[in-house]
């Protein structure tokens, strides 16, 4: 069992050797956002540049005086997706059903699939430690239903399954600890997501805390593209014949493998397979539209003014196939949406990016999943009162990785 290791959420800008306090700096003496990144230490700006910062676009969002929404939301034609254009799986116990597990096991078999996990939060509303190391059944953590899902494939179908997890800077270490102490060094490899500096809301400078340093945030899950091309799992997976990467979030207990859903992502003529459930009330996730006629996810908070989201019945549930020769080869120009955030009780502004927004280079398929019973694919889990109310289900779930 692996257990969770307190880590800082938001980290000080300090040399790994040395510690030097940023505020020696002065940094908010310095006239312009430019001189203020100048006067960062260049073992700090080494660091952060391995993990994909680049000072110039800094200075071009800091530019751009738009709101949030003037930015953020798409223009265009936008409409919902019909409901014809959401694939769904034979019925399980039909001989469709098991035609596309036996070719879906092939695959697996032929060592063809690598599985990317979303490990980079922190357990905000968990008391604050890295998620993927939380108890979520009988003492195993998030982090431990993987590995045994993993171990199970290996076991089924006689190799391993190539296991990547996305970090971020705070969770990386505590994860790689947790690996190394529990004997499971080579059970998977991890390569951190980008950061950069929150910026001031109200002026083109850096956002300084109250001791006059900078905060570094990590950039959103759509790093992964860039993040894990630049780590070389990636292109050494294609090199040895891999050719499918199965994406998910590390607290949704549902997004296991299925060997019919690679399957029937292998059959479709489309690089992105999304899946996508039955909206809920409340629920304000990222779902199917057209824009301009294309199908891509868009987030809900991105939609014009004016739409009604409820046309929409379905959302995605950052649970994605993606062939893995497509996604080497990417090369697109992402949004980075404007956040405001609240930090120390100031107001902060930062810039992310979403994997769903990979729908827009790459053409989607939507695979329309179900959220309910024993086969729900999606079982997210982001408090401790998410954790009870589905505890017994978490229980059985737990139970079939190891199969």
């Amino acid at each position: 069992m692996v257990r969770p290791r307190e880590a800082e959420s938001t980290l000080r800008l300090t040399s790994r050797a040395g510690a030097v306090p940023l505020a020696a700096m002065d940094l908010a003496s310095q006239s312009t956002l430019e001189e203020q990144l100048d006067a960062l230490p260049s073992s700090l700006r080494d660091r952060l540049a391995k993990r994909g910062f680049d000072p110039a676009q800094l200075v071009a969002w800091a530019a751009d005086d738009r709101s949030a929404d003037a930015r953020n939301r798409i223009t265009g034609e936008v409409k919902p997706v019909p409901a014809g254009d959401l694939a769904s799986l034979p019925a399980p116990g039909s001989d469709e059903h098991a035609d596309l597990t036996k070719r879906g096991e092939a695959i697996l078999a032929a060592g063809q699939l690598a599985v990317c996990v979303l490990a980079g939060g922190m357990a905000t509303r968990m008391g604050g430690v890295v998620k993927s190391l939380v108890d979520v059944v009988d003492g195993r953590t998030f982090l431990d239903l993987r590995l045994t899902e993993m171990a199970a494939l290996a076991r089924r179908h006689g190799r391993p399954v190539p296991l990547w997890l996305m970090t971020s800077e705070p969770t990386d270490g505590p994860i790689r600890a947790a690996l190394r102490d529990g004997g499971h060094e080579n059970a998977a490899a991890t390569f951190e997501q980008h950061v950069s500096l929150r910026l001031a809301d109200d002026a083109p400078r850096l956002w300084l805390d109250d001791d006059g340093q900078p905060s570094v945030y990590a950039t959103g899950h759509g790093d992964l593209p860039s993040a894990l091309v630049a780590s070389g799992q990636l292109e050494k997976f294609v090199d040895r014949g891999g050719r499918y990467v199965w994406i998910s979030n590390i607290d949704n207990l549902g997004a296991r493998v299925d060997p019919a859903l690679l399957a029937a992502h292998a059959d479709a003529a489309t690089p992105v397979s999304v899946e996508v459930v039955d909206k809920h009330a409340g629920d304000k996730g990222g779902g199917p539209v057209l824009h301009d006629g294309a199908p891509i996810i868009c987030e809900h908070f991105r939609l014009p003014l004016g739409f009604d989201a409820d046309q929409v019945p379905v959302f995605n549930t950052n649970t994605f196939i993606i062939d893995a020769k497509a996604l080497l080869d990417l090369d697109f120009d992402w949004t980075f949406v404007r956040v405001n955030k609240d930090v120390q009780g100031r107001p902060a502004v930062q810039f992310e990016r979403l994997l769903g927004e990979i729908t827009v280079p790459l053409r989607p398929r939507f695979a329309h999943v179900s959220r309910e019973g024993e086969n729900t694919r999606f079982l997210p889990v982001k408090s401790h009162e998410d954790l009870a109310a589905v505890a017994e289900q978490a229980r059985r779930i737990a139970a079939s990785l190891a199969e």
